[in-house]
């Protein structure tokens, strides 16, 4: 599900800031954006993100500003590594005769050159510094998911309303299209025998093969419990996560719907199938982002 949420935090002269975002996606898929002093919380921002999103292509940004009184990084020269690293340019440009453009700029181009020592750099006293902004956030983001969460439970529950009503038509042509195959069949057979006295029972036997090939009960039985099914979940408050229960209702409503369609010997229910796919396919797309 989509969602946004940031939290600010003020300690120790900084100003942290944690903002989460996420698109739509069938499966869970986090990414961070975070300094290098706290990419080793990123485990912990992971839980912390987890307990309220099960589903979605989440990025995670943690960036913080100084106040003025603020002890940060201090910055030192790597010069074992720096003496090797040059000697190494060095080399390159004499074997291989290419002009030799070190300059101070292009070696500070690679990060390794320098130390960095931090403050309070351990990972308690960062997590202690994140952790408040790390709750707001994820608090914002959950309500804003939950807000979108009901427009989709409308939307969902309503298609579904129109897939319940089309399948009320579909059952309500059923016995029409077994009466009218037997008015075809009484007339087919008079038109050929053209009068002579053929066997009722016969008949009758014929009706009963064909109406137990078309017979849809049980499939409009199956139906409707999956769908009292899907909008019992629906109708949970407890936070469980319940996209995959949906996904997998849906499916098996899907399956019922195209037994119902090569079933059918009338236009009119394969028309009716056509239209309860349709709305199926859209509360599918829907499913496919809900937690």
């Amino acid at each position: 599900m989509t969602g946004y949420g940031c939290g600010k935090n003020t300690v120790a002269g900084k100003i942290i800031t944690v903002e989460i975002k996420s698109v739509n996606s069938r499966y869970f898929d986090i990414s961070y954006r975070t300094p290098r002093a706290y990419s080793k919380l990123e485990d912990r921002i992971k839980n912390a993100v987890n307990a309220v999103a099960t589903r979605g292509k989440i990025e995670v940004g943690v960036s913080y500003e100084l106040t003025g009184d603020a002890q940060e990084n201090f910055v030192s020269v790597n010069h074992e590594y720096l003496a090797n690293y040059i000697s190494c340019l060095n080399e390159i440009a004499d074997k291989y005769e290419l002009a030799n453009d070190i300059s101070v700029m292009r070696v500070a181009s690679n990060r390794d050159v320098f130390c960095t020592a931090r403050a309070n750099d351990d990972a308690e006293t960062l997590w202690a510094e994140l952790e408040p902004a790390l709750c707001e956030a994820t608090q914002s983001f959950a309500l804003m998911k939950k807000t979108e969460g009901g427009k989709m439970f409308d939307d969902v529950t309503q298609k579904l309303g129109g897939v319940e009503k089309i399948i009320a038509q579909i059952g309500s042509i059923c016995p029409e299209t077994l009466n009218n195959y037997e008015e075809r069949l009484k007339a087919r057979i008079e038109e050929y025998t053209k009068g002579i006295g053929i066997d009722e029972g016969r008949i009758l036997t014929e009706i009963a093969i064909f109406a137990d090939k078309i017979a849809i009960d049980e499939e409009l039985v199956r139906l409707g419990s999956h769908i009292k099914q899907f909008y019992s979940i629906c109708d949970r408050d407890d936070n469980t996560p319940v996209g995959r229960k949906l996904d997998f209702l849906l499916q098996e409503i899907n399956r019922e719907i195209n037994t119902i369609g090569s079933k059918s010997n009338n236009a009119d229910i394969a028309k009716l199938v056509v239209e309860a796919k349709s709305e199926a396919e859209k509360i599918r797309e829907q499913i496919q982002n809900i937690e």
